[in-house]
């Protein structure tokens, strides 16, 4: 999923879908908010007059709330708030005078009536005040109408408190006529916002425009920093910020400015779902950054990364791309990488290779150690400097083992071939010189009571028995002479195997591609499979560069 998201073509087609789906909600939010608690703002905005019966409706509650603060100035009272409704009564907080006067009853009876036959809903609600307190009785279609009664009663001043006898019919025609009716005026409302709303669109379109044409120019960025991926960085920076300076263009132009605070925080809450979604992504994206920035490895280096081995091809957004040593295609992900260990082989051609070979216990090691080093420093891929040494690394039981330690150039010489040849030529070197290459030797110790009854058990077991499980067995007493016999005859023996084998690797080796198996220069081949996969066209962009700083 991850790798999906992180696509160039992903990117681009979610982007573009982002911005059509951030345009259809501006569309239809702003007949709703326009109908909020801000239409007055708005509609003086977009040049739509307020009905009489908002008109009505603000007018009454500027009247009332006026005459409320001046009482409570009057009495140093602080204002008060909406009274509570409990079992069908709401009762008014404000002090009630002592005298009451039929005069005062009569005032607020014709006030709420008036207030009433403006506003839809509410004219067949009928007013009685008796020493203050309202009884409201009547009909209304829904709950809401009947609320709205109470409210606006208890807001009046000398209102005791209101009794609600009001009936709610729940009639159908009229509660879908209210509906109606509030659609039809927000359908009202964005026809007259259209032109208003399209102007916004191109403004909105031109600067978003400008922002990706601005973020295109490669050049430009590539000038303003060597480095690609901060290029690319900065330049998707500056296409994001000309679309959100776009967009609070647009919604200034049409008085919605407070519909952006709650784009964003809705875009903030997804952002932090899809972070949590692609963190994998993210943290990859960042050691990329710092991967381009720092610099550790070129194309073409041979490195290991936390014990993969490989020739680097590329360095992408997401992933550290190699060629192992077997031909293949390795993708590390940049986070591994960064946090991991990195052995570059190419940045100091010089590498040393080791290799033990095993003498007699009775040759002399130093001797030995002389005719391997003579034989090394012939071939042709050692190094003069550093020179080629070896020391005693162990004495075994029955061989003395020397540790030789070469020096070889491997940007020319490939490092397995070169350590084999060395191997082979410095075998060869002491085999002639009469050095032995001793194989483990185990010594039997027989007493003279166990050899007396090997020579009875040979009498009497003469031809074999026990169904031919018991081979013949002839013992014969050891003795100096003996021994220097079978040593002798050992010798000749060996020696004589050894020829033959020299004379038929001698015949083999003159035979065709020979010289293939004592070459040690690279492998062309692999090294060509490299430059195909870095000659590839990709989608993705390679953040190595020559021209920045190596770490």
């Amino acid at each position: 999923m991850a790798a999906y998201f992180d696509r160039p073509m992903t990117r681009k087609f979610l982007t573009v879908w982002g911005q059509l789906l951030l345009l259809l909600s501006l569309v239809f939010t702003l007949p709703a908010y326009a109908v909020g608690e801000d239409i007055a703002g708005v509609t003086t905005a977009l040049g739509i007059e307020s009905t009489p019966e908002e008109v009505s409706n603000e007018d009454a509650a500027t009247s009332t709330e006026g005459e409320t603060s001046v009482e409570a100035e009057s009495q140093n009272l602080p204002p008060a708030a909406d009274p509570p409704v409990i079992s069908g009564e709401s009762t008014n907080n404000a002090q009630i005078e002592t005298t009451p006067t039929p005069l005062k009853d009569n005032d607020i009876r014709q006030r709420i009536n008036g207030i009433f036959s403006e506003i839809e809903g509410l004219q067949a609600v009928s007013v009685s005040v008796t020493q203050g307190v309202v009884t409201l009785a009547g009909e209304t279609p829904n709950e809401k109408k009947a609320q709205q009664a109470i409210n606006l009663t208890n807001r009046l001043t000398d209102v005791v408190t209101v009794e609600d006898n009001i009936n709610r019919t729940l009639d159908v025609q009229d509660n879908v006529t209210t509906v109606y009716q509030g659609l039809k005026a927000q359908v009202k409302n964005l026809v007259k916002a259209v032109p208003l709303l399209l102007v916004g669109i191109v403004i909105f379109g031109l600067v978003t425009w400008f922002g990706s044409w601005l973020s295109n120019r490669k050049n430009m960025w590539q000038r303003l920093t060597p480095n690609p991926f901060v290029a690319e960085l900065l330049a998707q920076t500056v296409k994001v910020i000309f679309i959100i300076f776009g967009l609070i263009l647009a919604l200034s132009l049409i008085g919605a400015e407070t519909i952006l605070g709650t784009l964003l925080g809705g875009a903030g809450v997804i952002g932090i779902a899809v972070g949590f979604a692609v963190k994998d992504t993210i943290e990859n994206y960042i050691a990329s950054l710092m991967l381009s920035i720092r610099q550790p490895f070129r194309a073409r280096d041979q490195i290991v990364i936390n014990g993969q081995e490989g020739i680097v091809v590329r360095l992408t957004s997401r992933a550290t791309i190699l060629m192992t040593l077997d031909g293949n295609q390795l993708r590390i992900p940049n986070a591994e990488v960064f946090k991991g260990t990195i052995l570059n082989y190419t940045k100091n051609p010089e590498r040393r290779f080791t290799f033990e070979l095993g003498v007699d216990a009775n040759d002399d090691p130093l001797a030995a150690i002389k005719v391997g080093i003579d034989a090394i420093c012939q071939l042709d891929f050692v190094l003069d400097e550093p020179k080629a040494i070896a020391v005693i690394n162990n004495v075994g039981d029955s061989n003395i083992i020397l540790e030789f330690q070469v020096w070889v150039d491997q940007s020319e010489t490939d490092f397995a071939k070169a350590r084999s040849i060395a191997i082979r030529e410095t075998k060869h070197a002491l085999e002639d010189e009469g050095f032995g290459l001793p194989e483990p030797i185990y010594r039997l110790r027989f007493n003279n009571e166990l050899e007396k009854a090997l020579e009875h058990l040979q009498g009497n077991n003469r031809a074999g028995q026990a169904h031919g499980a018991n081979a013949d067995m002839t013992v014969t007493p050891t003795t100096p002479e003996s021994i220097a016999i079978n040593k002798a005859d050992d010798s000749s023996a060996d020696d004589k195997d050894k020829k033959q084998a020299k004379a038929r690797a001698k015949y083999i080796l003159q035979g065709r591609n020979a010289e293939e198996v004592l070459n040690a220069r690279p492998d062309q081949k692999l090294m060509e499979k490299v430059e195909q996969e870095i000659a590839e066209n990709s989608d993705e962009t390679d953040l190595l560069s020559n021209n920045s700083p190596q770490e």
